[in-house]
């Protein structure tokens, strides 16, 4: 009874070692895929617009693409689209 005791702790103190090896392995692969071993935050996501800001960046680009068009027209290479 006392050995398969010993003997469970033993692979339990095993498995946690093998574990402890596997993650230090990969944060070393990780390190050298990235030339980083650092950890990075990453940057919140974005937030929406107001649509005030929507309507002038919509006519932003309206007014880049009749540019554009203009500026074809103008040269003799319109595309057909």
């Amino acid at each position: 009874m006392v050995i398969s005791l010993l003997t469970a702790v033993f692979e339990v103190v095993d498995f946690v070692f093998d574990l402890s090896v596997a993650i230090d392995r990969t944060k070393r692969l990780s390190g050298q895929a990235t030339g980083s071993d650092q950890i990075v935050d990453v940057p919140p996501d974005p937030k929406p617009l107001p649509p005030a800001a929507q309507r002038a960046l919509a006519e932003a680009e309206e007014q880049e693409r009749a540019r554009e068009h203009t500026a074809q027209a103008a040269s003799g290479t319109d595309k057909a689209s």
